[in-house]
């Protein structure tokens, strides 16, 4: 059990464990700015001269343009869900995110982030236009934070090969959405697969080098 512990989380646990013994908080000033801004887009949006602000900046519905809603989805990572407790999703972000930016840097945390807030957000769009979700979704707020957590969870295990986390995420995933078929169950499993075509496509690529060492450069 230990050795099959150590072989899954090992190399995982010492990246983190190194990067915040060389340098502590600030490993993560990424992590931190998250969960300062989804605190305070959380304050903002329930005021009730701050809803409208929040709604007009940073949420995003199948309904909306599509250029409208693609200069909203960078900040909508950080709008939390209002029906649900802000504390959850503050400590997945310091959690996951802080593990990310350690594992795999700001900006590729940045570019994970984004793309798998991105593939839940277009693949709402194409459901709901060709019938295979509500048209009723389409007013629906877009998940926020969690797509993004999902998508960085799965990228940070396949990164550093622990496939069994990976799965355990993925059927998590898997099995939230059979249970409750909702929109957010729906944009967490697209997440997944976007971020899953990412990973397909490095490996390809390192693939290829392998194969043609002169074309490494």
């Amino acid at each position: 059990m230990k050795e099959a512990a150590r072989a899954e989380w090992g190399p995982l646990y010492r990246a983190v464990r190194d990067g915040l013994a060389a340098r502590r908080l600030r490993a993560i000033p990424l992590t931190l700015a998250a969960v300062c801004l989804t605190a305070l887009f959380q304050y903002v949006q329930n005021q009730s001269w701050g809803y409208r602000i929040v709604q007009d900046i940073g949420a995003v519905r199948a309904e909306d343009p599509l250029p409208v809603a693609l200069l909203r989805t960078p900040l909508s990572l950080f709008v939390p869900a209002l029906d649900l407790p802000v504390w959850g999703a503050l400590v997945q972000i310091l959690v996951v995110f802080g593990i990310a930016e350690i594992c795999l840097g700001r900006p590729r945390t940045l570019l994970i982030a984004y793309a798998a807030t991105l593939g839940g957000t277009l693949f709402a769009r194409l459901a709901i236009g060709a019938g295979w979700l509500p048209a009723s979704d389409a007013r629906i707020v877009d998940t926020g934070p969690s797509a993004a957590v999902v998508g960085l969870a799965v990228y940070v295990c396949w990164r550093y090969r622990a496939r069994f986390t990976c799965a355990v995420v993925v059927a998590t995933m898997v099995v939230e959405c059979a249970v409750k078929p909702n929109l957010a169950g729906w944009e967490h499993l697209a997440a997944i697969a976007a971020v899953l075509i990412v990973c397909a496509a490095r490996s390809s690529v390192r693939g290829s080098r392998r194969r043609d060492p002169g074309n490494a450069g």
